[in-house]
């Protein structure tokens, strides 16, 4: 547990003293968020209305534009490999990767959502479940996206075959994600705990799909 928590410190504090990947994110999010609604019209009701799914769509995009680096910069510099004959286990790196990526992306994404939510007009009662469904759902999306990232490491074009390969991965986070925002009876209940036992599932098993993937990789 030692070997797993200085870990992940250590690319906590690299990603917050380099700080592009997470500015890039936020700047992405929030011009996304902008320049929709120029392509709608001013109608603000409807803005309304479909505010939750352009939030998550976005959300989604903006979260994938930092995973390429998850492994490619310790496998650049040869960390990778010091790692892989450590005592920390495959699984337990590429989780502590996948949660450092949850931690500097998505948390400070879900943070600025609120404001997001206002330029989309978004009634402010439904702020805090869709704050909800982004917590729980996007920590499963960040297990999901490490063992893409893992699993496209150092092939060719690997950074343009990576969203090819998530991104149909995140429908179901989004289906349920939107949906519990639906207004109908009981929905936001249902789908928030099939999000959590879907981002449950993600954090159990996609550890080993990148650890596997990990070590075909530095083979």
């Amino acid at each position: 547990m030692k070997a797993f928590l200085a870990l992940l410190t250590r690319d906590l504090t690299l990603a917050l003293r380099q700080g592009s990947a997470i500015g890039t994110a936020l700047g992405f999010y929030l011009i996304a968020v902008s320049i929709i609604p120029l392509g709608l019209g001013p109608d603000l009701a409807l803005l309304s209305r479909i505010a939750p799914g352009i939030l998550w769509i976005s959300f989604l995009l903006s979260a994938v534009l930092s995973v390429d680096a998850l492994f490619q910069e310790d496998r650049d510099d040869g960390s990778l490999d010091a790692l892989a004959i450590g005592p920390l286990p495959s699984e337990l790196i590429a989780a502590s990767k996948s949660l450092a990526h949850w931690l500097t992306t998505c948390v400070p994404l879900i943070v600025v959502t609120p404001l997001a939510g206002l330029l989309l007009n978004m009634e402010l009662d439904a702020v805090p479940k869709l704050l909800a469904t982004l917590a729980v759902g996007t920590l499963g999306i960040s297990f999901v996206a490490g063992a893409g990232a893992a699993l496209t490491l150092g092939l060719r074009r690997g950074a343009l075959l990576l969203p090819l390969l998530i991104l149909p991965l995140f429908a179901p986070f989004l289906i349920f994600g939107v949906g519990a925002l639906s207004g109908a009876p009981g929905a936001f209940s249902q789908s928030i705990l099939l999000l959590g036992a879907l981002s449950l599932f993600s954090v159990a098993a996609m550890p080993f799909a990148a650890a596997l993937a990990l070590r075909l990789s530095l083979e």
